[in-house]
């Protein structure tokens, strides 16, 4: 399947590399936490190899992310997964903080469909 003229295999890298910087990790931190070479890391992430099993498997569990969530992030079940990862997020927020993270959101939407529409 392709979306915005990618492949599966440089989604799924653009998935593992929005991870990382979520977790402001480097690729240098990923390759030693999931002992795999920095060189095979930079090309996951920019899908110009295909990785093995064992490879993903070692990349998810120093994410801590769900493998679905980097495979198939549009499935019903993992859509779950972020809802209740953002309400845990936001739980002890107080009404302000909530405002303020809302307005953030909106613009980072905002932002990212200019991006899309400009693609």
């Amino acid at each position: 399947m392709e979306e915005h003229g990618l492949n599966e295999r440089q989604l799924i890298g653009s998935r593992i590399r929005e991870a990382r910087v979520g977790r402001r990790m480097s690729q240098a931190d990923l390759a030693a936490k999931a002992n795999i070479s920095l060189p095979h890391v930079s090309a996951i992430e920019t899908g110009k190899t295909n990785m093995k099993l064992e490879s993903f498997i070692r990349i998810i569990e120093a994410l801590q992310v769900s493998a679905d969530s980097l495979l198939r992030p549009d499935v019903p079940e993992v859509r779950s997964l972020y809802q209740s990862e953002f309400d845990e997020l936001l739980a002890d927020c107080s009404p302000k903080e909530l405002d303020s993270i809302l307005k953030i959101v909106r613009e980072v939407k905002s932002t990212m469909t200019r991006r899309e529409d400009n693609d």
